[in-house]
């Protein structure tokens, strides 16, 4: 006599491989993407738009730390950086990294930005 299997036994096998299926799956899925710690290379920060307002500071104090005059660069710089959202690398020139920073003169039509 043949037996036949029954849908009663049919069904939680079908059920059992589809489950094992899916969690094989789950688990072969990559991880979601873990944030990375900010960037703080020199050249962040060169590009337009690519500070936040808070990354003014530390970027306009190593622009500044050079220089005599250091109460007006970081007055004028602290500006610059809030209007364009980028402060050119290094602690002089380089302001082609920046065209907002390099563009925006004084009424006399010196650079405003240091």
């Amino acid at each position: 006599m043949e037996k036949k299997l029954s849908p009663v036994l049919i069904f939680p096998l079908l059920i059992m491989l589809l489950l094992v299926g899916t969690h094989e799956k789950i688990i072969t899925q990559s991880p979601a993407p873990q944030p990375q710690p900010p960037n703080t290379s020199p050249m962040n920060g060169t590009t337009p738009g690519s500070l936040h307002p808070q990354d003014c500071l530390p970027k306009c104090t190593y622009r500044c730390s050079n220089t005599q005059y250091r109460k007006p660069c970081m007055f004028f710089c602290q500006k610059c950086c809030a209007k364009c959202l980028c402060v050119p690398a290094g602690t002089y020139g380089n302001k082609q990294f920046c065209p907002c920073y390099n563009n925006w003169k004084t009424k006399r039509g010196g650079p405003k930005c240091p």
